[in-house]
């Protein structure tokens, strides 16, 4: 990222006043960086085990850590440790020190499956959960910023703002996704597993067909549910759950799939330029809709309800917000009658609240009780917490 570094959206200061914090996120959305330039000072102490002599002695003897802090004389105060999967024993000391000395710790790492497979409760409910995500639109928008530049880059810190960014994408899906993940899954075959990545990318913004996928990757269906079941535990990917509480048309109640970032499906699918013409700017328009949700519930609602509709007759709204807000997204330039018929349909269950329309239409307006609204304007009133009605 050189020497430029972006403010982010998400309050980590506010959460540690009040508990311990696990900071989950892929590799490069600037879990590191976030604490050192937004939280400079506020660690009493850091650890980095990411440094393998430090690391090896910790695993060694998970001891130390409270060791140090006890001759440190440290009490009711920050203490960080990066990539904490990489030393899972560690979480008995720290849930020690919590009790004993209120000390709150701040934990980043890139998945909490590890955690999770060494028996560990992620500290039964002593540490609150986030996820960093790449950047969103309230913390780029301005001038530099373009939907097209997101589009061929996505919107990881290091290909965003890079000069090279295609060179950077190809090494992060070819030496993260392929090997380093496909280890996490031991996934002893490479050729396999990239094989299916690929598929995968190609299934992006679907409704998930484990045994279509096997089919097309030549793999076994067993192993594409494991698969992208790593792909979700290390946050790579999000399953989006079918909203199902329609009773005039019956839902279908199978989840979509969507990737954690658009430079990534581009470079997995080996596109060029996602223009406006473009066969696929549809879909990548809708996802990049997808991950300024997916963000803005993490960082601002985590326990808010995000789903999708689609009725067994075809009818489909993208995105449902708490159950009472829906929200359709069309890459055109003018909406028209044509592009209402699932929020129109929806609206015939007496459920929603609010139903929205986002495309690329230049100013809002309506158009038979549905709001159409600019991309840019949605996105305005996202991030201000202006989109769901109040019960």
């Amino acid at each position: 990222m050189g020497s430029r570094y972006v403010k982010r959206a998400l309050d980590v200061a506010g959460l540690l006043k009040e508990r311990s914090l696990f900071l989950f996120g892929p590799r490069q959305t600037g879990k590191s960086t976030y604490v050192r330039e937004e939280l400079a000072g506020l660690p009493s102490l850091s650890y980095n085990l990411l440094d393998t002599g430090l690391r090896f002695r910790l695993m060694a003897d998970p001891t130390l850590l409270r060791q140090e802090i006890m001759a440190k004389k440290l009490k009711d105060c920050v203490v960080f440790i990066d990539e904490i999967q990489k030393c899972p024993a560690l979480l008995d000391e720290i849930h020690l020190l919590i009790e004993e000395r209120k000390i709150r710790f701040l934990m980043t790492g890139s998945s909490a499956k590890k955690l999770r497979s060494a028996g560990i409760n992620l500290l039964g409910g002593r540490a609150a959960s986030r996820h960093m995500h790449p950047f969103v639109y309230p913390e780029v928008e301005g001038e530099s910023f373009s939907l097209q530049k997101v589009m061929d880059r996505g919107l990881l810190p290091p290909h965003y703002l890079s000069k090279t960014a295609e060179e950077n994408l190809h090494s992060y899906v070819d030496t993260y996704l392929i090997e380093e993940i496909a280890a996490e899954g031991q996934a002893r075959n490479l050729p396999a597993f990239a094989r299916f990545l690929q598929i995968a990318s190609i299934a992006n913004a679907k409704m998930i067909n484990y045994t279509n996928v096997a089919n097309d990757a030549q793999i076994p269906r067993q192993t594409v549910k494991l698969w992208f079941q790593i792909l979700m535990d290390t946050l790579l990917g999000y399953e989006l759950s079918p909203f199902t509480m329609t009773e005039k048309r019956k839902s279908i109640e199978t989840p979509k799939f969507y990737f954690f970032d658009l430079g990534i499906v581009k470079t997995l699918r080996g596109l060029g330029k996602i223009s406006p013409e473009s066969a696929d700017f549809g879909e990548f328009f809708e996802h990049y809709l997808f991950t300024e949700l997916k963000a803005w519930v993490d960082y601002k609602r985590p326990r808010t309800k995000f789903c999708y509709w689609r009725s067994q007759s075809g009818y489909e709204v993208d995105f449902i917000l708490e159950g009472n807000t829906a929200v359709e997204v069309k890459a055109c330039k003018i909406a028209h009658d044509k592009h209402l018929l699932g929020l129109k349909a929806l609206r015939e269950e007496g459920i929603m609240k609010r139903f929205i329309l986002v495309c690329r239409e230049d100013r809002p307006r309506l158009l038979d009780g549905i709001e159409i609204f600019p991309w840019q304007y949605f996105l305005e009133l996202l991030w201000s917490d202006e989109i769901i009605k109040k019960a």
